[in-house]
């Protein structure tokens, strides 16, 4: 039986959260188990990994950066397929020495640039949802906000969620890094976050709002090789095939 809560607590991990029981606009709801976003999974202990296995989830997506990683602080299950596909293309120095290069990079600022720049990644990110075997997916990058909060908008949008419920999702993750923040000692990013934007008269949720009023998420992922099939396949993951309510 599947926990209803979305927020999962999987020890050694602080910012979990399951993607089902979301609306969509024709009248269905996201799937619960379907799909999970959340912080590193490398922190996770031997009980949080059997949590994970628990709740049907098969497959990690990793969409941290090569250099970000470390070992496992508990053996990964065999069970549990793990997929490398670092999201920021951090080699590309012309793009981030503009983006990485104050608390921008830590907002919904950079993510229409970065679908534009590179559509591809973003594209293997969704299809790697898409095609994974059987069972539940998490997607993960290192505080699970900022990388994970854009693969989470792109499949959401896909799957139908209205842009201000991925938007709300969105927020969620900022009361959950505290205790993330606490327990590595690091200052809570929190309201330098929102008071760098409020002073350009911005918010968040108003960010990502726009973004996909602006963008049609599916063409330009089309533009990057996601195909028709991957399309399909992954509504029918996040969504089912059933009726609307």
């Amino acid at each position: 039986m599947i926990d209803r809560s979305r927020h999962l607590d999987w020890e050694g991990c602080f910012n979990v959260r399951d993607l089902g029981g979301l609306p969509t606009v024709d009248g269905r709801r996201t799937r619960w188990g379907a799909v999970v976003r959340a912080d590193a999974m490398d922190g996770l202990t031997a009980a949080g990994w059997s949590a994970l296995v628990a709740h049907g989830v098969r497959t990690v997506v990793d969409l941290r950066s090569d250099d970000e990683r470390g070992p496992d602080a508990a053996p990964r299950p065999g069970s549990v397929q793990t997929v490398h596909l670092p999201l920021d293309v951090a080699e590309d120095r012309a793009f981030w020495d503009v983006w990485a290069s104050g608390p921008q990079f830590g907002t919904p600022l950079y993510y229409r640039p970065h679908l534009d720049r590179f559509p591809e990644r973003n594209a293997a990110a969704v299809a790697a949802v898409a095609q994974a075997v059987p069972g539940g997916v998490v997607v993960h990058c290192g505080g699970g906000r900022d990388r994970t909060g854009q693969v989470t908008m792109l499949l959401l949008a896909l799957a139908g969620v209205p842009a201000d419920v991925i938007a709300a999702d969105y927020a969620l993750s900022e009361s959950r890094l505290r205790r993330r923040y606490a327990a590595f000692g690091e200052p809570d990013q929190g309201p330098a976050i929102t008071a760098f934007l409020a002073d350009q008269g911005l918010t968040t949720s108003g960010l990502i709002m726009e973004i996909l009023s602006a963008v049609d998420v599916e063409a330009q992922l089309r533009a990057g090789g996601l195909s028709g099939r991957d399309l399909a396949a992954l509504r029918a993951r996040l969504v089912g095939s059933g009726q609307p309510d």
